[in-house]
């Protein structure tokens, strides 16, 4: 039985206690349904968060409807919010996945603080981690990220991860639990749903028990990531030092059987929030004591230094200068990833393009390029005007917030800024009729 499943899992891994107050996150998918179900049967205190983020015009307004009549049959307190998504999308250039997730787990996170819930639900299962697994794997990740989806992270627990989608599905049709089938489920569009339609079910015609082999395959790395992280914790008592705002990392301190390499992956990404990408070129500069490059994650800068990594905050007249190859996927800024792609004008469908996306004649520019900060004199020819304008009027004129213009981000070719990130083009780079390749950036937030 599901419900013995769900009270044993819950009380194995210490989710919540008995007179917990829990705050569900419920869309109306049956996943989320069947959750809101299980918890009123077993007798928890609990309430109900649904966010429509207005994406799926008159879904998502039945969606709320369900939602909002099913709790109100359970007795239980109903909140909801509608967003403006594709608002929310032009203003921070976000993708829909990042600016949804980043909107919802806000909204719970205030809801849970103004009303006092004691935990937030989600209803992610054995499948989701199954997928999570896979999206890391075709991405490139470590360890870490092969280890599915966490089971409780802060205030917010998944109790249903012990079962599999499958296994949700019969029970909502057996108890006669409602619910909305998300017409997006069914495009290919998003790498989940490959995975989801593609993958995993020809693996599960190879084996059956795909999902639990899965599930205890990923317990286990989970198991070998907590062991990890406790030796990296010995390592760094040893190797790690700090002396004011300065961190330094001594591979000399580690010891030689150690994988070296991957040593400092843990202590750089983990400690640091370095990208994998960035850690392997900062332990190139180190195996080729090659000093006075500077690396970067969202909120630490990294040098190599006699044999040493030397880490600090990034200041705020750090330029966080970073250089762009021609053969280049991608590169970070601040809390930014510019994602590259060279194409030629027969794959581009239209020139109208959001800000966050930059289409730049690539036969103008002059390789490698400079990804900075802006400072004071910069100037460029925006995108549908003639002459120059200063950086730091154009922003002005744009009210960007001053917090905002600190962080902004130029791409430079030459001594020419082609792309004020996130905001506007130079008109000298611009797509004309005698454009062949293009260079297609797009800014999204981490």
């Amino acid at each position: 039985m599901l419900e013995k499943k769900f009270e044993k899992y819950i009380k194995e891994h210490a989710l919540v206690e008995p007179d917990d107050r829990i705050l569900m996150a419920v869309s109306g998918g049956v996943d989320s349904m069947v959750m809101m179900h299980l918890f009123v049967t077993a007798g928890y205190k609990v309430g109900v968060a649904h966010c429509n983020f207005q994406l799926r015009g008159g879904e998502s307004d039945e969606d709320e409807v369900l939602v909002e009549e099913r709790a109100a049959s359970y007795g239980i307190p109903f909140f909801n919010r509608r967003f403006d998504t594709h608002g929310e999308m032009e203003i921070t250039g976000e993708s829909v996945q990042i600016a949804a997730r980043r909107l919802r787990y806000n909204w719970f996170k205030e809801l849970s603080e103004e009303h006092n819930y004691d935990a937030i639900a989600i209803a992610h299962h054995a499948d989701d981690s199954i997928e999570t697994f896979f999206i890391n794997l075709l991405r490139g990740t470590g360890l870490k990220g092969l280890t599915g989806i966490h089971r409780v992270n802060g205030k917010v627990i998944r109790p249903l991860l012990f079962a599999s989608r499958r296994e949700i599905l019969d029970y909502a049709t057996a108890h006669k639990i409602p619910f909305r089938e998300d017409s997006s489920n069914r495009s290919t569009k998003y790498m989940r749903n490959k995975i989801r339609l593609g993958i995993v079910p020809m693996l599960r015609d190879i084996n059956p028990n795909f999902t639990e082999v899965m599930g205890a395959d990923i317990s286990r790395l989970t198991d070998a990531q907590l062991f990890i992280d406790r030796c990296i914790e010995n390592i760094m008592d040893s190797a790690v030092k700090s002396c004011g705002d300065m961190v330094t990392i001594d591979p000399a301190c580690i010891d030689k059987k150690m994988p070296l390499n991957y040593v400092i992956y843990e202590i750089m990404s983990s400690g640091y929030g370095f990208k994998g990408d960035v850690i392997d070129k900062l332990i190139d500069a180190l195996q080729k004591d090659a000093t006075g490059k500077r690396f970067y994650s969202k909120d630490y800068a990294a040098y190599v230094d006699r044999g040493k990594i030397m880490v600090a905050h990034i200041s705020d007249e750090d330029p966080c200068e970073t250089e762009l190859s021609a053969t280049a996927h991608k590169t970070y800024c601040g809390n930014n990833v510019i994602l590259v792609e060279h194409t030629d004008i027969d794959n581009v469908g239209s020139l109208n393009q959001p800000d966050n996306i930059a289409l730049l004649d690539a036969d103008k520019l002059q390789w490698p390029l400079t990804l900075r900060r802006w400072r004071e004199g910069d100037s460029f020819v925006p995108f549908g005007m003639n002459g120059h304008k200063k950086v730091s009027d154009f922003l002005i004129n744009e009210k960007v917030p001053l917090p905002e213009k600190s962080r902004q981000f130029v791409l430079v070719s030459g001594d020419d800024i082609v792309w004020l990130v996130g905001r506007r083009i130079d008109d000298r780079y611009k797509i004309t009729d005698s454009t062949e390749n293009i260079l297609r950036l797009k800014q999204e937030l981490q």
